[in-house]
């Protein structure tokens, strides 16, 4: 495995940071406790190109392929340079399991009609899978596309949907036929306004506040057969495909942010003083902060495996497993650590210490929990 960048990704990552820097953290704490998304700031991004990263270049993309190592770095700088944990997660989400799955699985024309606009930023994409009795338990799912004369209807609903508020398109998945197990889901892409196509409020949560996560429900709506993407029964190899990148792309900018948190930390250790003399001088603080170097490194190289694997072709269930589990899981502990040592201050809002630990709960819970994480790699073991 070569873990060495080019000068190009290099540069490419550095100038993210910059442009994260000077643009996308105005009102942050404002926008978290309003629980606002700010669509100027999707387009600012778009204008970047970020979004551009998970569409080959013929439909607005970075490059003439997608370059999954490139756009790995590309969020970790995203991760590093902008305060507002939401809005890498929220790109991710569009990014990872509608534009790509689209480019993958999409037939020209689909491609042409939406990868397009996505980049551009014109239009927001969400992704349809979990529903009230079908999270973990995703073979539970009881929303239904019953084929028609032309299409199909479909009937259900979806919760905890990523921009589902405010997507103008959804990639939604349904049972197309029941007997088939996995092999019976399909996907669709459905339009904002389509009759029986209804989008929830915004739901309000304890962190990642900016990223607007809500309901999709959906009453005999009436889709064509041009808006199944792939063949019928291929849901599950087309989300489960996604998901890999997904995970690697959202993990990426929380180990931005990991890295953020520990260079803020010493910084704030190095300055403060007690006792007559620097905090970072005693060693129950010392040993605090190199929890969180070690936790950053590991969690690193893990990330860094599941890119090169993808960027082979191989498949990295295994270590998308390992690197979810492993990262989700550091990121809540390095928050923790961070806020303990900033002490009172980084229990402050104001401060914007707090806000990483919020944001990092959900992380052992969406794109897959922690047990789950396990139960993969207990079984990918043969257990």
């Amino acid at each position: 495995m070569n873990l060495s960048w080019t000068s190009e990704q290099i540069e490419y990552k550095e100038a993210i940071i910059a442009f994260a820097q000077e643009h996308l953290n105005n009102n942050v704490a404002s926008r978290d406790q309003n629980c606002e998304f700010s669509r100027d700031d999707w387009k600012k991004c778009a204008a970047f190109g970020i979004q551009g990263l998970a569409t080959p270049k013929v439909y607005g993309g970075y490059k003439p392929e997608v370059d999954i190592l490139t756009a790995t770095l590309a969020m970790e700088g995203l991760g590093y340079g902008c305060k507002d944990n939401g809005l890498p997660f929220s790109l991710n989400a569009q990014m990872w399991t509608v534009q790509l799955p689209i480019a993958q699985f999409g037939n020209e024309q689909q491609k042409t009609k939406y990868l397009n606009k996505f980049t551009s930023g014109d239009w927001i994409g969400c992704h349809g899978l979990t529903e009230a009795n079908a999270g973990s338990d995703i073979f539970s799912m009881e929303t239904s596309a019953k084929k028609v004369d032309g299409g199909y209807i479909i009937n259900g609903s979806k919760r905890l949907i990523t921009l589902g508020p405010v997507a103008d398109v959804a990639l939604i998945f349904c049972v197309t036929n029941e007997k088939l197990g996995k092999w019976g889901i399909s996907g669709f892409i459905i339009e904002k306004g389509t009759e029986g196509f209804t989008q929830g409020a915004n739901k309000a949560k304890m962190g990642m506040r900016t990223v607007p996560i809500g309901d999709l429900i959906f009453e005999d709506c009436f889709v064509s057969d041009e808006n199944r993407l792939g063949a019928e029964g291929s849901g599950w190899s087309i989300t489960t495909s996604s998901l890999e990148y997904d995970r690697g792309g959202i993990l990426g900018s929380q180990l931005g942010a990991m890295e953020r948190q520990l260079e803020e930390s010493i910084a704030f250790v190095k300055k403060r003083n007690q006792f007559g003399k620097p905090v970072s001088e005693f060693q129950s603080v010392s040993n605090r902060i190199a929890n969180m170097k070690l936790r950053l490194e590991t969690s690193r190289l893990l990330l860094y495996k599941v890119a090169w694997l993808k960027s082979i072709g191989k498949s990295a269930m295994m270590e998308a497993a390992l690197l979810k589990l492993q990262l989700s899981e550091s990121f809540i502990e390095s928050s923790l650590d961070a806020i303990r040592s900033h002490g009172g201050s980084g229990y402050l809002s104001e401060n914007e210490i707090e806000r990483d630990l919020r944001d990092a709960v959900g992380g052992v819970i969406y794109a897959g929990t922690s047990d789950i994480q396990r139960n993969i790699i207990a079984n990918l073991l043969g257990l």
